[in-house]
């Protein structure tokens, strides 16, 4: 990679970092609709809780895994939710970008191999054209350069 390459990655990083652990806390608790076209049908409380009627949200369970360590937005054992919240983000843009970056550099361009030398000389495949033809020279019957 180019060295005016790294501003720009470096850059993009830090944007990506504030975003993720500053301003993610400020973010709505309810982002979507999805919970709220799930819960149709159903009666909820002020803590949306279920408290009546037919919905598919009934059928929710935790994933199997709600007890990881980055569950639900924040940082198990972080009391503060400012914090584990701002935490969780930063590591998600930070393992993101390691895992990223190495398949970058696994699937990067490599400079060809260099051929082994041998103690033979390599001859070329090129046609000799140091010997005098015999008889002249056809223009249809020799390889154009492009241009004629």
């Amino acid at each position: 990679m180019s060295k005016r390459h790294w501003p720009f990655l470096l850059g993009g990083l830090l944007v990506a970092l504030l975003l993720a652990g500053v301003v993610s806390n400020y973010a709505s608790s309810h982002p979507d609709g999805l919970d709220s076209s799930l819960l149709k049908g159903c009666t909820v409380n002020a803590d949306d809780e279920i408290t009546g009627g037919s919905c598919p949200a009934q059928q929710a369970k935790d994933h199997e895994l709600a007890d990881s360590p980055l569950a639900d937005y924040g940082v198990r054992g972080i009391g503060n939710d400012f914090l584990s919240t701002g935490l969780s983000g930063v590591l998600g843009v930070l393992l993101t970008f390691a895992f990223g970056g190495g398949l970058f550099w696994l699937a990067r361009r490599r400079d060809p191999a260099t051929p082994v030398t041998s103690a033979t000389p390599v001859t070329s495949a090129a046609p000799d054209t140091t010997t005098a033809s015999a008889g002249p020279v056809d223009d249809a019957a020799t390889p154009s350069t492009g241009t004629r």
